[in-house]
């Protein structure tokens, strides 16, 4: 079965992750703890992006499967750290971890990783 997530489409999707995990902090009322880890999550995906080889990649000095691998690692790690940081108690932040979590592995099922884009 071919994926329909291209690496061009990935990049999009990557970008539009981190402008979301930047801005959803303030949209939804997130305590300190849940604003840093959302500001470090976009800048960490932003970096990511930005140098990683495929078509959105500014320098493309990260392997693609190496930016996958990454994201996963990042996919496990979110639903920890609400009780990790200290904001288990606050839903909505909470769920947003989970909601991350749960669309970063969508997008790696469905991303075709060996694709010439």
């Amino acid at each position: 079965m071919k994926k329909p997530i291209t690496p061009f489409v990935h990049g999009v999707l990557d970008y539009a992750t981190a402008a979301t995990v930047a801005s959803a902090p303030f949209a939804l009322g997130f305590p300190k703890p849940a604003r840093r880890l959302c500001e470090s999550l976009a800048a960490g995906y932003t970096g990511l992006s930005a140098t990683t080889d495929y078509p959105l990649g500014a320098v493309r000095k990260v392997p693609f499967k190496a930016h996958g691998a990454s994201e996963l690692v990042i996919g496990l790690a979110l639903p920890a750290l609400p009780w990790m940081l200290g904001f288990s108690e606050h839903r909505a932040a909470r769920n947003f971890c989970f909601a991350l979590a749960g669309l970063t592995f969508a997008v790696a099922a469905l991303t075709d990783w060996n694709a010439e884009d």
